[in-house]
């Protein structure tokens, strides 16, 4: 197998490694970008549009306050606890334009787990959507955060809408708590207390620090992953030159239903479309599954994004089924394993297969995806993008041959320049060649198409023999009767662990010796689950991920 394998599945037109010297920061892609798009439509969420102009003058207008009136330096750490909204844009690009690091944070944390990443970065300021400001205000009594600036849900529609949106948030939805945070900055009268001639542009180059991007918090304390502005801008160029055959210069339109607060919603999805002048739609809440079946027939998107759960949710609305996909182009999958069988489905009901894109939050985003020319899943996360290195290793850092099992170690200009003041952290997770052991276990054949088998601290041992949660859970999800499923490991006297599937039920009739008997027909014995739990639904992070660790807790607590 040559060093570079994947090269014979790029598609014409894609080269083997990008022109990172396009733009010297992200302040300078804005700039370059907004050049290029004008009055075009970057941004649309209820209804308003924002163009990349507005964008480029709002977020200027904020930069000079976060400059002049809060005092901010270049360096210094700004939280974002926001949704996906028309905010968050402005707050992003006028933050990294002042040359100050921003740190996304889940809107749905708790005020402990803000507090915790507020000390840990150190940030100096958060800007915070109202449905969350009491969280905040919770937040402060035991963390010092010197300004506060509050979103409002409403504040970017023009009256009377306005009125009637913010009615419908505060009163008949009541999802803003009451709060009282002294000093509390309204939004938008940061935005436009300056002028954007008002705002000093700081030297800024590509080694400057862009992004904390705080990572693991499934899986224990979650670190930020220090991403610069040379970062985030080669994960877009590469994503952007992975998706160049398939995208028209005019005419497509993202819906992003991914956080923005995570690198797949924010780099993947926000970044690259921005850059190749892209009309986001941006979806605020994608667990409101009936809303988003409305955003699908209303911007009839090209090009969407989501995980394994999302799409299974919507095919299990009646509404969503009997939808126009005529328009969509490209659907992406990431995040955890697509399953087959729901893939299938996808690809039956929409006409569109679903393309898998593998990526880290350490990776400033995608790391490989799947060619955009493909016809139907293939179950894989395809291959490497452009300038990107994978090699599979083995316990003792050793690169293994095609089709053998080992760790993913990701090297390229995407890879996190470590985690913040945990040098001993990065020092285990970036060696001295510059690979970033990802915690993942894949696949590589002769090719160089990369298949996951599963993370590695996922794997259950029974009697030696490795089993694979994502493999068992393939098999399961063909079973009518199962809506959901998701296989941990418990601890076991006879074989050391076991594995327990967790169900939910779509029939009701369902029971457990079927399960199991329906495993036997496809898996070896000591893959099938010892144990089936049935439950309502199973715990997910925000963008849709199984929390396997929760699962394995709730075994433990049963003994």
């Amino acid at each position: 197998m040559s060093n570079l394998p994947w090269l014979s599945q790029y598609p014409d037109g894609v080269a083997a490694n990008i022109d990172l010297d396009d733009y010297a920061s992200m302040a300078a892609l804005l700039e370059q970008v907004v050049d290029r798009f004008g009055d075009k439509i970057a941004f649309h969420q209820f209804g308003v549009d924002l163009t990349y102009r507005q964008l480029d003058e709002n977020s200027a207008r904020l930069a000079a306050y976060f400059q002049k009136d809060l005092g901010l330096k270049p360096g210094d750490r700004i939280a974002l606890m926001l949704p996906n909204s028309l905010q968050h844009p402005i707050a992003m690009f006028a933050a990294l334009r002042a040359g100050l690091t921003v740190v996304n944070v889940n809107p749905l944390y708790t005020a402990p787990e803000l507090a915790n990443m507020i000390k840990d970065s150190g940030a100096r300021a958060i800007v915070v959507m109202e449905i969350a400001a009491a969280t905040v205000e919770q937040a402060l009594a035991h963390v010092a955060i010197e300004h506060v600036i509050v979103a409002r849900v409403a504040e970017m529609q023009n009256f009377p809408k306005s009125l009637l949106v913010d009615y419908v948030v505060r009163k008949k939805k009541k999802l803003v708590p009451d709060w009282s945070i002294a000093r509390a900055i309204p939004f938008r009268t940061a935005m436009t207390t300056r002028l954007a001639a008002d705002f000093t542009r700081p030297a800024l180059n590509r080694e400057t620090r862009a992004f904390l991007q705080y990572t693991g918090g499934t899986t224990g304390e979650p670190k930020g992953a220090v991403l610069t502005h040379g970062n985030v801008l080669a994960d877009v160029a590469m994503f952007c030159a992975w998706l160049k055959p398939a995208f028209r210069p005019s005419g497509e339109i993202t819906l992003v239903a991914l956080p923005l607060y995570h690198v797949a919603g924010l780099v993947c999805q926000c970044l690259t479309s921005f850059h190749m002048g892209t009309r986001c739609v941006l979806v605020m809440n994608p667990r409101d599954i009936p809303a988003l079946v409305k955003d699908f027939a209303a911007h009839r998107p090209t090009i969407v994004a989501g995980l394994n759960t999302l799409f299974t949710a919507l095919m299990n609305n009646k509404n969503f089924v009997a939808l126009d996909f005529s328009a969509l182009r490209n659907t992406f999958g990431g995040g955890t394993a697509t399953q087959p069988a729901v893939a299938e489905r996808w690809q039956k009901l929409t006409g569109c297969p679903v393309l898998e894109v593998y990526g880290l939050s350490e990776a400033a985003g995608a790391v490989t995806a799947n060619p955009v020319t493909l016809t139907a899943f293939e179950g894989t996360i395809g291959v490497p993008l452009p300038s990107m290195r994978i090699e599979i290793r083995d316990e003792s850092g050793e690169a293994v041959g095609a089709g053998t099992p080992g760790e993913i170690c990701v090297a390229g200009p995407g890879v996190m320049q470590g985690y913040f003041n945990r040098p001993e952290d990065t020092a285990r997770v970036i060696g001295t060649d510059g690979f970033f052991a990802t915690g993942d276990i894949g696949i590589m054949d002769e090719r160089g198409v990369i298949r996951i088998v599963d993370r590695k601290r996922d794997m259950i041992l029974v009697s030696g023999f490795n089993v694979y949660p994502n493999e068992v859970e393939g098999v399961l999800f063909k079973h009518p009767g199962i809506l959901e499923v998701a296989v941990v490991g418990v601890a076991d006297s006879q074989c050391g662990e076991a594995p327990v599937a967790f169900v939910v039920k779509r029939d009701p009739a369902l029971n457990e010796s079927e399960v199991i008997e329906f495993a036997r027909t496809s898996l070896a014995a000591y893959k099938v689950p010892k144990q089936v739990v049935f439950v309502n639904d199973l715990p997910k992070t925000p963008i849709g991920k199984v929390l396997r660790r929760q699962l394995r807790e709730r075994l433990v607590n049963r003994i």
